[in-house]
This record gives C-alpha cells, sequence and structure tokens, in this order.
C-alpha cells in the first residue's frame, strides 16, 4: 500500500527493483521495473460511502437480520458505484498534451475497510476506500494515470448513484419507503425511511449541534470584520460558497479524537441504551422502528407511478440544473447527477430499471438543451465536455444578474453592494439572524414545476412547447431573477405566475411543511406584485374613440383574433389582465 498509493510504483517495487540490482542492472533501470508509467503528483482517491441517516438508525437499533440486509444493500451499491466509475468515469491520458483518452483495460485497484462509529461515538457505518490512480493502456499495455480531475469532475454523479441505490436496495430487501426530509430550509431535501422518527436522528447528530454553535460564531465574525479604516472585509451577507468554507472550518476546530475501540456487539448496546435514555418516555418505539417503517411503506408505494415519464423527468432535471448553475451553462455530468437525484425523489425506494438515468440525459439534452460549446482542443470536442444550456435561455453572451427592486431606505446611510453571488429571494423580517443568501434549490423547484406543466399543456393543445419567452419567464420568473445587459435595462415579461396552480405542483412533489411555506411566502409576494402591475396596465391602458378599452376595441374590429388566444396557450396557467383570481375562473 505505500508503494502503490503512497508513490504510485507497483506494489512490489522494493522486490522488483531488488532483483535487477542483483542481475547488474543499473539503478536508474532498477528502479524503472518497478515503476507504473510516468511519475504522476496524485497517486489515488479517498472516497467514503455511508448510508443515509435513518437507515443508519435501522443498522444500529434494530436485530441482526436488519443490520446484514442493510450492510448488504451498503456493499452491492458501493460495488455498483465502482463498476460504472471503472466503466464511464476513469480515463487514462495519453499523447502530446493529454489529447487521447481510453478506458483502463482490467479495471482500477482499490482497498477498502469499514468503520461503525463516528468520532462523538454514534452510529456511522462507512467505508473508506483508497483508489489507486493507476491503470493499463489497453492497445500497447503500458501503465498509465488516470486522470485525477475527470475522476473529481464526477465525484457528484457518483454520490447520487450511491445515494439512490442503497436506498432501493435496503428497501426491496426490507420491504420499505423513502421520503424527502429537508435539513437545511432552501437545500435539496434528503430522501430517507419513511416512518422512523426524525426526533431519532438528533439524537445521532451531536457532532451536527457543535458544527452549527461554532459556525453561528463564525458567520457573525464574517459579516462583521472590519479593516483598519471600518469597511467591511468581507460581504455584508453570507453567500453560499462562503457558507460552505466557514463550516468546513468550523468541522475542524470542534473535531474531537477518536473514542476507544470497541467490539460492534458492544457498540450496539450502549446505542441502545443511549437511545433509551434519550427517548426517555418513548424508549419502547425503539423495539418497533423496522415495524413503523414496513407498515408506512404502502400508502407511499401505492402513489408510486409503474412506468416513470421520460420526458418530464428531462424537462423537471434540466430546469433544475438550468437554474443551480452558473449563468445557466451546465455539463453532462450535472444533468446526470441530477437524473438520479429526481429519480430518488419520484421512485420513493423501488428499484428502477438499469440505464434509466442515461436515458433521461439523452432525452434532456436532445429536446431541452442547445450546445453552446466553443472546442478549442479535441478534449472539448468529447460528448463529456460539452457544455449546454437551456433551450428556453437567453441567447447571446450570458447577462448579469442584479438584485429584484426594492423601495428606497432613507434611513440607510448607503445601500449595500450588488451581490455577484446572484440574486435574493424576498425574506420576512427576522428570518435571519445573519443575512444569509438564500440557496438556489427553491428557485429550481419553482422552475421545475412551472415547466413540467407547460409541457403537459403542450403536449394536449399540440402546439410548439418552446415559447422562448414563456419559458424563460417560468424558468426565471421577473421577481425572482431579472437580467440586464450593459447599456440596456432588463426585458420585462408579461404575465405573472398562477401561484395557485403553482402551490398544487409543489404539494405534489409531497415538498416537507417547512419548505411550502417558504415558497409560500414567495409565492404571495408574486400574486401581490403582478396584481399591482396588472391595475397599473389597466389604469394606464387609453380608451377608443368608442370609449371602449384599446383591448376590447382590437377584438371587435377582428384585426388580431387569435392573438390572446395564442398569448394564453402558450401561458396556461397565467391569468392575464382581466383572468385574475377574482375573475371567476
Amino acid at each position: 500500500m505505500r508503494s502503490l498509493f503512497g508513490e504510485g510504483r507497483h506494489p512490489d517495487a522494493d522486490r522488483l527493483v531488488a532483483e535487477q540490482l542483483a542481475a547488474g542492472k543499473k539503478p536508474a533501470a532498477a528502479r524503472r521495473a518497478g515503476a507504473l508509467g510516468r511519475k504522476v503528483k496524485v497517486t489515488g482517491a479517498h472516497l467514503v460511502f455511508r448510508p443515509q441517516p435513518t437507515l443508519q438508525l435501522l443498522w444500529a437499533l434494530g436485530d441482526e437480520e436488519t443490520r446484514k440486509a442493510i450492510e448488504a444493500a451498503h456493499e452491492r451499491a458501493i460495488a455498483l458505484v465502482l463498476a460504472w466509475i471503472e466503466d464511464d468515469a476513469a480515463v487514462i491520458r495519453y499523447g502530446p498534451q493529454g489529447i487521447h483518452r481510453t478506458r483502463p483495460a482490467h479495471g482500477l485497484v482499490a482497498a477498502r475497510f469499514r468503520h461503525y462509529e463516528a468520532r462523538s461515538g454514534m452510529p456511522l457505518l462507512h467505508d473508506h476506500l483508497l483508489l489507486s490512480l493507476k491503470g493499463l493502456r489497453p492497445k500497447d499495455g503500458v501503465w498509465g494515470a488516470v486522470h485525477s480531475t475527470a475522476l473529481l469532475e464526477s465525484a457528484v454523479a457518483a454520490s447520487a448513484l450511491y445515494n439512490e441505490v442503497v436506498m432501493a436496495e435496503v428497501c426491496e430487501a426490507l420491504g420499505l419507503a423513502s421520503e424527502p426530509r429537508t435539513v437545511t430550509p432552501g437545500r435539496r431535501p434528503v430522501m430517507e425511511v419513511a416512518g422512523v422518527p426524525h426526533e431519532l436522528i438528533r439524537w445521532t447528530s451531536r457532532r451536527s449541534a457543535q458544527i452549527a454553535a461554532c459556525l453561528t460564531d463564525l458567520e457573525h465574525e464574517y459579516v462583521t470584520a472590519t479593516d483598519d479604516d471600518g469597511n467591511l472585509k468581507f460581504a455584508p451577507v453570507v453567500s453560499e460558497r462562503a457558507r460552505a468554507k466557514l463550516n468546513r472550518i468550523a468541522a475542524l476546530k470542534t473535531r474531537p479524537a477518536k473514542p476507544r475501540p470497541r467490539s460492534l456487539t458492544q457498540l450496539r448496546q450502549d446505542w441502545r441504551d443511549s437511545a433509551r435514555a434519550f427517548l426517555a418516555a418513548g424508549a419502547d418505539i425503539i423495539d418497533y422502528l423496522l415495524e413503523r417503517a414496513r407498515a408506512a411503506a404502502p400508502a407511499i408505494r401505492a402513489r408510486v407511478a409503474a412506468v416513470v415519464d421520460v420526458g418530464l423527468a428531462a424537462v423537471a432535471v434540466t430546469a433544475t440544473v438550468f437554474v443551480t448553475n452558473k449563468d445557466g451553462c451546465f455539463h453532462r455530468r450535472h444533468l446526470l447527477a441530477e437524473a438520479r437525484r429526481h429519480l430518488a425523489l419520484v421512485q420513493r425506494g423501488r428499484r428502477r430499471e438499469p440505464g434509466l438515468d442515461e436515458m433521461i440525459v439523452k432525452t434532456a439534452i436532445a429536446a431541452h438543451c442547445t450546445d453552446i460549446t466553443e472546442a478549442r482542443t479535441e478534449r472539448g470536442e468529447e460528448p463529456d465536455y460539452r457544455l449546454y444550456t437551456a433551450r428556453w435561455a437567453p441567447h447571446g453572451p450570458s447577462p448579469a444578474r442584479r438584485r429584484p427592486t426594492a423601495a428606497p431606505d432613507h434611513g440607510a446611510d448607503r445601500e449595500p453592494p450588488a451581490d455577484p453571488a446572484g440574486p435574493l429571494l424576498p425574506l420576512e423580517p427576522g428570518e435571519w439572524d445573519i443575512p444569509r443568501v438564500p440557496l438556489l434549490h427553491d428557485r429550481a423547484v419553482i422552475a421545475s414545476t412551472v415547466l413540467s406543466a407547460r409541457l403537459r399543456s403542450a403536449l394536449r393543445t399540440g402546439r410548439d412547447p418552446y415559447d422562448v419567452f414563456a419559458h424563460q419567464q417560468a424558468a426565471m420568473p421577473e421577481q425572482l431573477l431579472l437580467f440586464g445587459q450593459e447599456g440596456r435595462p432588463a426585458r420585462k415579461k408579461a404575465g405573472p405566475v398562477d401561484v395557485a396552480a403553482l402551490r398544487t405542483g409543489l404539494e405534489a412533489l409531497e415538498l416537507t411543511a417547512d419548505q411550502l411555506s417558504r415558497l409560500g411566502r414567495a409565492g404571495r409576494r408574486l400574486r401581490k406584485d403582478s396584481n399591482q402591475r396588472a391595475h397599473q396596465a389597466a389604469a394606464g391602458s387609453a380608451p377608443s374613440a368608442q370609449g371602449a378599452p384599446a383591448a376590447e376595441q382590437d377584438d371587435a374590429d377582428g384585426a388580431h383574433p387569435v392573438r390572446q388566444d395564442n398569448q394564453q396557450a402558450h401561458r396556461p396557467q397565467e391569468p392575464g389582465p382581466y383572468r385574475g383570481r377574482d375573475a371567476g375562473h
């Protein structure tokens, strides 16, 4: 291991070098006998696989049969992820500037070992895997280095695959179902086993509480830090990128020493005693965790469609990736990771068909994406490095982002600087103790829901689903995200979003009550702003010669017999100036 993972050389390099020296070879030639290709800086990758918290609870507190079933599913998921890495993610570059790429001929070498507990002493089944970045080229039999950057770029897609597979394998083996759980408001929900009480997750999350407390102090220092002149050193709000860095700092600052080793049998007994003490009067629930989860599964599984609608999945995945990626540009790997998350959400623990994630990605690229690659090298021409944007995205260069306009605060000394991280959802007073930039997942949910509804309407009416202006409005509503180009004001988009219909779609996704509440507050602001604009537009309309509004005069003269119908067909969920919520529809 020291030779292979530490130096990137043959595992028996010392023996091979000694044999060559004994045969009279020079030291340089003898050393080449133990080499695996050229010397590189990065010789291995460290991967960690761990199931979701509710699976950890069933594994730690359940009986032996449950424990073995979860461990078996955990190992099958790891094997599947490693097979995907070997077949699709691991590449060996060779030739001038690495222009040629090939897959390792016989796979990769990996060393895996298992831990059962976290540093806090709480249950945490996880496997560490050291992956050697050395592989054999198939054509010439020469050893080469696996491209570490390409492997790192596939880490999110690999993580999404493991999370999806381990949950599906456990649910199929034990007759369970999964449900989304919001850990952080505004972030993507985590799929957990339905029926397992979330209070027990708080029992295991001692490290999380310590990190959260330290993170609050670090965020306060971040937004209040000043230089010698009294100016802010960083920013008045905590962006998503800054929050991630501060979270890593907090994790390191609160990291305890490893506990004294104990056998798994002793660990499981200690965990059961600790969980009973934590629940106090409700301690009996520990003996029926699996039964509770099995009782919750039939109702959830009954609502899962037998066949996944690939078309709707493709538009939802594209909309989410478009909104959450910088400037609306993304690669194929982003679509693949989101497709796997989407399947985990809609399948609710059912095992899906192999290759369904790839099918969704192909459909998304073919039907909803535009290739905007400006390849300057042969590497840029490869499918994995093609650059895409959504078909409903604005044409031309990526416009600059700015905040939605707000009423001026005459009591403030100066306005805060524009936030380069992007726009803000409106916040309730006192919603954040520390100013933070809200995350993008809420906007992504809105975009995918509205666009899916538009696609259904287009399929019913037979009209072209790609009305560029309508899709721009759906993917980036004016109230949430305004675009402006240098020298030109931001373009106004016609028609508001029907918040009532939108909320119905969100509830169909079975989001958490907290996330629905947050989106509901944003939706009420959308409705209020749209009504105000509608009244202003109606008040500013000039009457015709007969005293009728201009819109009515157009209809009477028959000059534009289908314009209003066409606009409404492309925006079926949006009320026009005379189709508000009080219009009787």
